[in-house]
């Protein structure tokens, strides 16, 4: 992926599958996500190419891809821990590497070569506005326990740390890491006289 390459002129979902085609959009997902079918990230990224899929086609013959999504959706929700609504948009080679407690905004936009771990939840602020979410640029990666609120902007290539909460945009070429825990000496309780137990 170039750097160069604008995320405004990413292709994701539906518009992904008219231009690729359903079959090679799966491989390269497969390929980033290690080969591995079992996989629980690969699994619900499938389950969200073919709900997408679903919308390209006349509504009779996307009748039966969009059953499947609404029963695998159902299945990556309750049995992995992954919520990814096909109306999110994903771009080229998105990777979830690990399962469970992971919320997509319904309506988040990725570009491409983006990464998601365990516990990751991109949310809303205060209020529901439909059609709007996180906007995230190409080569972003998000560290375990990352939380994303509101409808922020991320730019290109950022790394965002474990456990960051985000809530402000945040420029391309960046890392974001949260302050390193402080190590402090244990209290020894003294009594009235001043003598420790």
């Amino acid at each position: 992926m170039s750097n160069s390459e604008n995320t405004a002129a990413v292709l994701q979902g539906a518009d992904l599958i008219k231009d690729m085609g359903l079959i090679a959009v799966v491989k390269e997902d497969f390929q980033t996500n290690q080969r591995q079918l079992s996989k629980a990230g690969f699994q619900t990224l499938l389950n969200y190419r073919l709900g997408t899929y679903a919308r390209t086609l006349p509504k009779i013959l996307g009748l039966p891809f969009d059953v499947i999504y609404y029963l695998g959706f159902r299945f990556c929700r309750s049995f992995y821990g992954i919520e990814l609504r096909r109306t999110a948009k994903i771009a080229r080679r998105f990777e979830i590497g690990h399962q469970h407690g992971i919320v997509i905004h319904d309506f988040a936009s990725f570009g491409n070569d983006c990464a998601v771990r365990q516990g990751v939840t991109f949310g809303i602020a205060n209020t529901w506005v439909p059609g709007e979410g996180p906007v995230i640029g190409n080569n972003v990666s998000f560290g375990v326990g990352t939380v994303v609120i509101g409808n922020v902007t991320i730019g290109d290539n950022v790394t965002i740390g474990p456990n960051c909460v985000v809530s402000a945009d945040i420029p391309s070429d960046r890392t974001l890491f949260v302050p390193p825990p402080r190590v402090l000496p244990k209290q020894v309780e003294t009594d009235a006289t001043g003598a420790s137990d």
